[in-house]
């Protein structure tokens, strides 16, 4: 038989003291110290220490004494303040404990294959393996209360908004998008199949030509494609579209989203509009069309130092119309010719580039083909751009990319 919880494991405090409360959890950690057993009780909303004593109730703990790490179990118990030395200031619950008067054991675990902690250190195999108990650590589970918040969020700030949430079908007819279609096979209808949608694309032009014309859906996705960086075969995306609107009207709408969700689940602070960048100048600044702004590396234009100059293959580059670029690394000028091979032979196989320059201590810039731009042409032609650090100038030959 359960015993109905009247308080979860992270609630408790010592204005409950005295009262009589029933907890169920898992059991985290297990002390046996001269007789009387100290069990960390857990839950997803935290943890609370219970004791068990043959003064309190000898069944309890006689039956206590069966207890190992992940069963799950019910207790009943008073609460009672701890003495000042035993007070755990790094829990919610640390000021208390509950005195167990009845157990129940609801189920009984085998040893873990690992602890249920966040500093885990076992395999990512072992851990999908046993994803039950990977789930259980308050890391993961932090993990999926933030998304949780984040859809409540969604569904509030469009709600508000006058949007209105729709669920479209899975099963659809294969239409041509992006990547391959997933396909179902239909049973009552031998040869033919379905496509899983890769978007709602087709079902929301349907919702905005019947005159809905503020729709959203977090949605499920899938893309039969190899895995990259930033994809995978089924994923979730919140699904947005807008009749009788213009470009203002949703940048508004989408930077709003995004501030309220970054106050209300991670209480972070953020001011609109946002800045703003057209792909000509992140192509021109940092040579991708969703930079980092966080490095600050922006890339810098050498084209005016080495046009003109006696070595061939950047001069030539920029008579041909194309540029010598690259970006500042500030403090890193000390590098040595080991690293610097490494950074030229990277850049050669990721980015077709021919070469890098670099500036060294005398402010003389150097390529890997040991050619010299003298000290005083560099700053007849950058001004400012030197700082007193000593700082490594990369740079690479090509053409301008098309924007």
């Amino acid at each position: 038989m359960s015993l109905k919880r009247t308080h979860t494991c992270g609630e408790l405090r010592k204005v409950e003291t005295g009262n009589e409360v029933v907890l169920n959890g898992w059991v985290d950690k297990r002390r046996d110290l001269g007789g009387v057993i100290f069990i960390d009780l857990r839950d997803r909303y935290g943890v609370t220490q219970v004791v068990f004593s043959p003064q309190d109730n000898s069944e309890a703990h006689g039956l206590a004494d069966q207890l190992r790490p992940e069963f799950a179990i019910g207790i009943k118990g008073v609460v009672r303040e701890r003495s000042r030395e035993t007070v755990n200031p790094n829990l919610g619950t640390g000021e208390i404990e509950v005195r167990v008067m009845e157990l129940t054991i609801y189920s009984r675990s085998e040893t873990p294959p690992f602890e249920i902690r966040d500093d885990l250190k076992a395999n990512e195999d072992i851990r999908l393996k046993y994803r039950y108990l990977d789930l259980r650590r308050p890391a993961m589970q932090r993990n999926m209360l933030l998304r949780s918040k984040l859809y409540q969020v969604v569904r509030s700030y469009y709600t508000r908004n006058q949007f209105a949430e729709v669920e479209t079908p899975v099963l659809m007819r294969s239409t041509p998008e992006g990547a391959r279609d997933y396909l179902v096979p239909s049973r009552v209808n031998p040869g033919r199949f379905f496509a899983l949608p890769q978007s709602p694309q087709t079902y929301k032009q349907i919702l905005m030509i019947a005159g809905m014309d503020r729709y959203f859906q977090i949605v499920k996705c899938f893309r039969d494609e190899d895995l990259r960086a930033d994809r995978q075969p089924e994923f979730t995306q919140i699904d947005v579209e807008m009749s009788f609107v213009n470009e203002e009207d949703i940048y508004e709408m989408t930077e709003g989203l995004l501030k309220e969700i970054l106050s209300e689940t991670i209480g972070v602070k953020v001011e609109t509009p946002f800045p703003r960048m057209t792909y000509s100048e992140a192509i021109t600044n940092y040579g991708i069309d969703k930079p980092d702004l966080r490095f600050g590396l922006r890339f810098v234009d050498f084209s005016a130092i080495v046009g003109g100059s006696e070595f061939r293959v950047f001069s030539k580059t920029v008579d041909d119309g194309g540029a010598v670029v690259g970006f500042v690394v500030p403090g890193m000028g000390s590098l040595g010719r080991g690293v610097m091979d490494r950074l030229t032979n990277r850049a050669k196989e990721e980015t077709g580039a021919g070469g890098l320059i670099r500036a060294d201590r005398r402010i003389e810039i150097q390529s890997a083909l040991g050619y010299r731009f003298p000290a005083s042409r560099v700053r007849s032609r950058t001004g400012t751009l030197f700082c007193h650090a000593p700082p490594l100038y990369l740079a690479k030959t090509g053409r301008p990319s098309p924007c």
